[in-house]
């Protein structure tokens, strides 16, 4: 790879550390992917499924929380649109959401209600400061967490309940109460599903049918999608937990294999390493790609720095320690001070917790993903990632 500046010995040294996870088997198998300045790698290791069967670069995996990163991209474009604005109210849109009230204290009774002190606005959704989001705490803690199963909003991205349709799911969203007042706390993970409801009724198609015309179909990305067709089911990797043994999504009865009620913009999503990379690629580029330009590059630039206050990073309860050296963008982290080899100011990317993991960095022109099947911490990334970072940086030569 001698135009990307990455030495042979260092990616023969990667080979071997990323090889010895699945020796040993702590995954099954994975797909990892460098692209500097423009020059790809792709390695597939391992296996696929539990019958040995080999993964591939056009191996399919599960996103979960990658699919973040492109809902905000779906946002943007309505924004640069003028289909939506930052800083209006989404009422006029998600009338489910408005005149909202808000929890006195998170772990107070339901009824136990302030008014929320303005609008919720398209800005807060993005930021993940609209006041709502997955509640992490022990089961049978806080009454808000109950409420919110019981009404299957499908906060974790194994559960196999299935949720209702968009509208539904809304409505049921709308009677709940808001932890926080809107703009002042950062809580993760389903502002992306409320933008997926926004988009669709913003641009009045699906959800689904606006992703595949407006990226996927522009930036190549054919296996890309909320469904696994009938004819690609032979290359879905089985989906497994963090130990790399236990099946919580076998290819035979996947969730993956017809289309969901609810195509969830926060985690529903299916790809291969090779077309995340065209999407990647395109936000590193600042929205170029080969056919011309999907983003403005002050789209990107809002996407890719970081948005949060102090004092949002400060009132998000157990993700609090994350923001010591870490900021968030729109749906994605961006790294705002070195922290490891691997880990350099300025990195944006995100986890996903079903095992694929996306990052980028502007100053080095570099593109890093790693896919596995097996489940993984978003917040506290495994060895495997760590690993995988520090072997990509550690292989630049130049």
């Amino acid at each position: 790879m001698s135009g990307s500046g990455l030495s042979k010995s260092g990616l023969a040294r990667m080979r071997d550390v990323m090889a010895g996870y699945v020796e040993r088997g702590e995954v099954p198998g994975l797909v990892l992917a460098l692209c500097r300045r423009g020059e790809a790698l792709i390695e597939p290791i391992g296996a696929a499924n539990p019958d040995g069967t080999p993964v591939r670069g056009d191996t399919i995996f599960r996103l979960s929380s990658l699919t973040k990163p492109i809902t905000a991209t779906a946002t943007m474009i309505c924004l640069e649109e003028c289909k939506l604005r930052l800083d209006e109210p989404v009422d006029r849109l998600l009338p489910e959401l408005a005149d909202r009230a808000v929890l006195r204290r998170p772990d107070g009774p339901l009824d136990d209600i302030v008014p929320a002190s303005r609008a919720i606005t398209v800005r807060d959704l993005l930021t993940f400061v609209w006041g709502l989001g997955m509640v992490i705490a022990p089961p049978g803690t806080l009454p808000i967490q109950q409420v919110m199963d019981d009404l299957e909003l499908n906060q974790s991205p194994w559960r196999r309940t299935v949720p209702p349709s968009p509208d539904e799911w809304l409505r049921r969203l709308g009677t709940l109460p808001l932890l926080h007042q809107p703009g002042a706390g950062w809580m993760y993970h389903t502002g992306s599903d409320v933008l997926g409801v926004l988009i669709a009724r913003a641009t009045g198609q699906p959800f689904d049918q606006f992703l595949r015309e407006r990226i996927f179909e522009p930036l190549r990305m054919a296996d890309t999608g909320f469904t696994v067709p009938a004819a690609s089911l032979s290359r879905l990797a089985t989906g497994v937990a963090d130990n790399g043994v236990d099946v919580y999504d076998a290819v035979a009865d996947s969730r993956w294999r017809t289309p969901p009620a609810f195509p969830s913009g926060a985690g529903g999503l299916v790809s291969t390493v090779q077309d995340y990379l065209a999407f990647g690629e395109m936000i590193l580029h600042e929205g170029r790609y080969d056919g011309g330009r999907l983003l403005s590059r002050a789209s990107v630039e809002m996407m890719t720095s970081d948005q949060l206050t102090a004092e949002q990073k400060r009132e998000c309860g157990p993700w609090a320690p994350y923001f010591t050296d870490h900021g968030w963008g729109f749906g994605m982290s961006v790294a705002t001070k070195r922290q490891d080899l691997g880990e350099p100011a300025g990195r944006f990317g995100w986890n996903g917790a079903l095992g694929a993991v996306w990052y980028a960095d502007p100053v080095e022109d570099f593109d890093l993903i790693l896919m596995t099947g097996c489940a993984k911490n978003v917040f506290t990334p495994p060895p495997i990632y760590r690993d995988f970072w520090t072997l990509a940086y550690s292989a630049i030569d130049d």
